[in-house]
């Protein structure tokens, strides 16, 4: 995957020497994505507190096809930044349209299903097909060059999807763009195949040779995370301050650090030193970007229930509010196991136990208030990270050793 000794390749391209970390400009845009994520979980929330018991269950649904998009376009953005120095001008201003387009797309979100689809489809499709046909011409002789080539062409072919969902309304246009971005990240996945073209040597989720991916997968974590609080700290002014509400926001936040801490110890905290030790970088990579859009998705999941209990804190509650309370966790849980598998190539007992004490809970917890669910919840994520601290207790700090 070598580069040839000169051309506009030489430019654009990072030194890794030179940079490692995020930016501001890449900062920025992890802005945007706050305000994205939360318009999501305002608009699940909406739904989840009707009176429609289909459209409840609909609004999770409606979760992923609104949250896949917005964090797809931020990974593909990461993987811009990743391989591209950011210092460049032409890279500035591909990031500053990114995070322009993930602006319009979130404006639309209140409204995505009965009207502006234009609105979060466009920037998504200019932004997944100009900007490899912008970055093409600088990077002859490198691998991403075939990359891009073929993933411009499957964003043509996909792209009509999206568009026949932007001329629909209500069911089939969340059906539609379900069936889109399903097939964005298939092929992605597939390193977008062409008949006749052998496959690039590089992925849409490959790791390069220093830090910097694997940090932005860290904070994007961290985005997911701060948008949790935001939802929070915003319902509850909302709300009169009563004791039920108050220890809702002490059980939301509480959670919200444990899943923080749950995160980072120990696979999140040596996750860079683990992928760039890794023997198979296209693999971990691959493992390392799905299991942080499941936990990210669990993370909005759980955003979305602790609004509902916020407001509604000792109703009781229907079954589609505890898939949001206890599912959340259950996602993120799965997206750790995951990430423990890449960064130490073992599985973690320790959560699928709490998987499946959240799971075994789920009918009983039906028959109690939904802070009740909240409560046990945090309770699962909390023996998980007392379990963790007294698996470290008086051990030095275990090295990765990655399983690809």
């Amino acid at each position: 995957m070598g580069l040839r000794a000169g051309g506009p390749d030489r430019d654009l391209l990072r030194r890794h020497q030179d940079v490692r970390q995020a930016n501001f400009l890449e900062l920025f845009v992890d802005l945007v994505l706050v305000f994205a994520l939360a318009g999501v979980v305002n608009r699940v929330v909406h739904d989840l507190s009707s009176g429609d018991p289909v459209l409840r269950w609909r609004s999770l649904a409606y979760l992923l096809v609104l949250t896949m998009p917005l964090i797809w376009l931020w990974i593909t953005t990461a993987h811009i930044t990743s391989w591209f120095d950011p210092r460049r001008p032409m890279i500035q201003w591909i990031v500053l349209a990114s995070a322009f387009g993930l602006l319009v797309m979130s404006s639309s979100l209140p409204y995505a299903f009965v009207g502006r689809g234009w609105a979060f489809v466009v920037p998504y499709l200019l932004l997944h097909c100009v900007r490899p046909l912008v970055l093409i011409p600088t990077l002859r002789g490198h691998a991403l060059r075939h990359l891009y080539v073929r993933s411009s062409l499957w964003c043509v072919a996909g792209g009509s999807i999206w568009v026949a969902g932007a001329v629909t309304n209500g069911n089939a246009r969340a059906a539609l763009w379900a069936t889109a971005v399903t097939v964005d990240i298939v092929a992605a996945q597939l390193r977008w195949p062409v008949p006749g073209m052998s496959r690039p040597p590089v992925s849409a989720w490959a790791m390069d040779s220093g830090h910097h991916l694997p940090e932005r997968y860290q904070q994007l974590l961290m985005i997911a995370l701060g948008e949790s609080v935001l939802a929070v700290g915003l319902t509850f002014t909302n709300q009169p301050v009563t004791a039920a509400t108050s220890a809702a926001l002490v059980v939301a936040y509480l959670s919200t650090v444990l899943l923080w801490r749950i995160y980072f110890y120990r696979s999140g905290q040596v996750l860079a030193e683990a992928v760039v030790t890794a023997t198979d970088r296209l693999v971990a990579g691959q493992a390392t970007g799905v299991a942080h859009v499941v936990m990210v998705v669990g993370i909005v999941g759980m955003a979305a229930g602790f609004e509902i209990v916020l407001t509604q804190p000792t109703g009781r509650p229907e079954p589609a509010w505890l898939a949001a309370i206890l599912g959340g966790p259950v996602l993120f849980l799965y997206g750790r196991i995951r990430l423990e598998r890449v960064v130490f190539d073992r599985l973690s007992r320790r959560r699928l136990v709490g998987i499946a004490v959240l799971a075994a809970s789920a009918v009983p917890l039906a028959y109690a208030p939904a802070l009740a669910a909240s409560v046990v919840a945090a309770a699962v994520l909390l023996g998980i990270a007392l379990a963790d601290a007294h698996h470290a207790a008086g051990r030095p700090p275990e090295a990765p050793s990655p399983g690809f």
